[in-house]
Protein backbone atom coordinates (compact mmCIF):
# COMPACT_ATOMS: atom_id res chain seq x y z
CA UNK A 1 0.00 0.00 0.00
CA UNK A 2 1.24 3.49 -0.85
CA UNK A 3 2.20 5.72 2.07
CA UNK A 4 1.84 9.49 2.28
CA UNK A 5 2.60 12.33 4.66
CA UNK A 6 0.26 15.32 4.53
CA UNK A 7 1.30 18.73 5.78
CA UNK A 8 -1.12 20.50 8.12
CA UNK A 9 -2.57 22.74 5.41
CA UNK A 10 -3.49 19.71 3.33
CA UNK A 11 -5.07 18.05 6.37
CA UNK A 12 -7.20 21.20 6.78
CA UNK A 13 -8.13 20.97 3.09
CA UNK A 14 -9.39 17.43 3.71
CA UNK A 15 -11.13 17.84 7.05
CA UNK A 16 -12.17 21.48 7.20
CA UNK A 17 -12.23 23.27 3.86
CA UNK A 18 -13.27 20.24 1.73
CA UNK A 19 -10.98 21.55 -1.01
CA UNK A 20 -11.75 19.94 -4.36
CA UNK A 21 -8.06 19.07 -4.86
CA UNK A 22 -8.20 16.99 -1.70
CA UNK A 23 -11.39 15.01 -2.43
CA UNK A 24 -9.60 12.11 -4.22
CA UNK A 25 -7.06 11.93 -1.37
CA UNK A 26 -9.84 11.68 1.21
CA UNK A 27 -11.61 9.02 -0.87
CA UNK A 28 -8.41 6.92 -1.07
CA UNK A 29 -7.80 7.27 2.68
CA UNK A 30 -11.36 6.28 3.52
CA UNK A 31 -11.22 3.35 1.06
CA UNK A 32 -8.01 2.14 2.70
CA UNK A 33 -6.02 2.24 -0.55
CA UNK A 34 -3.61 4.80 0.87
CA UNK A 35 -1.92 4.99 4.27
CA UNK A 36 -1.45 8.42 5.84
CA UNK A 37 1.48 8.72 8.25
CA UNK A 38 1.83 11.07 11.20
CA UNK A 39 4.00 11.41 14.29
CA UNK A 40 3.68 13.26 17.58
CA UNK A 41 5.17 16.49 16.20
CA UNK A 42 2.83 16.66 13.20
CA UNK A 43 -0.15 15.71 15.35
CA UNK A 44 0.76 18.38 17.92
CA UNK A 45 0.89 21.00 15.17
CA UNK A 46 -2.52 19.98 13.85
CA UNK A 47 -4.05 20.04 17.32
CA UNK A 48 -2.70 23.56 17.84
CA UNK A 49 -3.82 24.81 14.41
CA UNK A 50 -7.35 23.50 14.90
CA UNK A 51 -7.76 26.01 17.75
CA UNK A 52 -6.85 29.04 15.59
CA UNK A 53 -9.69 31.61 15.80
CA UNK A 54 -9.74 32.18 12.02
CA UNK A 55 -11.00 28.62 11.53
CA UNK A 56 -14.08 29.44 13.65
CA UNK A 57 -14.29 25.91 15.05
CA UNK A 58 -16.28 25.08 18.16
CA UNK A 59 -14.74 22.63 20.64
CA UNK A 60 -17.09 19.96 19.26
CA UNK A 61 -15.96 20.63 15.68
CA UNK A 62 -12.31 20.47 16.75
CA UNK A 63 -12.91 17.14 18.48
CA UNK A 64 -14.75 15.75 15.45
CA UNK A 65 -12.05 16.75 12.94
CA UNK A 66 -9.31 15.49 15.24
CA UNK A 67 -11.04 12.13 15.75
CA UNK A 68 -11.66 11.67 12.01
CA UNK A 69 -8.03 12.39 11.18
CA UNK A 70 -6.62 10.20 13.98
CA UNK A 71 -8.78 7.30 12.80
CA UNK A 72 -7.19 7.49 9.34
CA UNK A 73 -3.50 7.83 10.23
CA UNK A 74 -0.78 5.45 11.23
CA UNK A 75 1.36 7.01 13.96
CA UNK A 76 5.08 6.53 13.39
CA UNK A 77 7.36 6.51 16.44
CA UNK A 78 9.88 9.30 16.86
CA UNK A 79 13.39 8.57 15.67
CA UNK A 80 16.36 9.83 13.75
CA UNK A 81 15.81 10.91 10.16
CA UNK A 82 18.50 10.37 7.54
CA UNK A 83 20.47 13.38 6.30
CA UNK A 84 18.04 15.72 4.57
CA UNK A 85 18.13 19.15 2.97
CA UNK A 86 17.14 21.98 5.28
CA UNK A 87 13.74 23.47 4.66
CA UNK A 88 13.85 27.27 4.80
CA UNK A 89 10.72 27.15 6.99
CA UNK A 90 11.96 25.34 10.10
CA UNK A 91 8.38 24.50 11.12
CA UNK A 92 8.07 22.33 8.01
CA UNK A 93 11.27 20.32 8.50
CA UNK A 94 9.28 17.84 10.61
CA UNK A 95 7.26 16.80 7.55
CA UNK A 96 10.42 16.06 5.56
CA UNK A 97 11.84 14.10 8.48
CA UNK A 98 8.63 12.11 8.96
CA UNK A 99 8.44 11.23 5.25
CA UNK A 100 12.08 10.08 5.24
CA UNK A 101 11.87 8.16 8.55
CA UNK A 102 8.65 6.39 7.69
CA UNK A 103 9.47 5.30 4.17
CA UNK A 104 6.66 7.41 2.71
CA UNK A 105 6.19 7.43 -1.04
CA UNK A 106 4.95 11.03 -1.13
CA UNK A 107 4.84 14.21 0.92
CA UNK A 108 1.77 16.19 -0.12
CA UNK A 109 2.12 19.88 0.62
CA UNK A 110 1.09 23.37 -0.41
CA UNK A 111 4.01 24.95 1.43
CA UNK A 112 6.32 26.91 -0.88
CA UNK A 113 9.43 26.11 1.18
CA UNK A 114 8.79 22.36 0.95
CA UNK A 115 7.80 22.51 -2.72
CA UNK A 116 11.10 24.28 -3.51
CA UNK A 117 12.94 21.11 -2.50
CA UNK A 118 11.36 19.07 -5.31
CA UNK A 119 13.96 17.76 -7.68
CA UNK A 120 16.81 19.58 -5.92
CA UNK A 121 18.05 16.56 -4.09
CA UNK A 122 17.65 12.80 -3.96
CA UNK A 123 14.85 12.04 -1.55
CA UNK A 124 13.26 8.64 -1.07
CA UNK A 125 9.85 10.23 -1.72
CA UNK A 126 8.25 12.77 -4.01
CA UNK A 127 6.90 16.14 -2.89
CA UNK A 128 3.66 17.02 -4.66
CA UNK A 129 0.90 19.59 -4.44
CA UNK A 130 -2.56 18.18 -3.60
CA UNK A 131 -3.88 18.65 -7.16
CA UNK A 132 -0.90 16.82 -8.67
CA UNK A 133 -1.20 13.99 -6.16
CA UNK A 134 -4.94 13.70 -6.76
CA UNK A 135 -4.30 13.50 -10.51
CA UNK A 136 -1.75 10.75 -9.84
CA UNK A 137 -4.36 8.85 -7.83
CA UNK A 138 -6.70 9.05 -10.79
CA UNK A 139 -4.18 7.25 -13.00
CA UNK A 140 -3.75 4.26 -10.68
Amino acid sequence: MKRIVLDTNVVLDLFHWANVDAVPIMAALEAGTLTCLADERTLDELQRVLTYPQLKLTPEMIAERWARYRALVEVIPEGEAPALPRCTDRDDQKFLELAARSGADWLVSKDKALLKLRGRTKLGFQILKPAAFSALLGTN
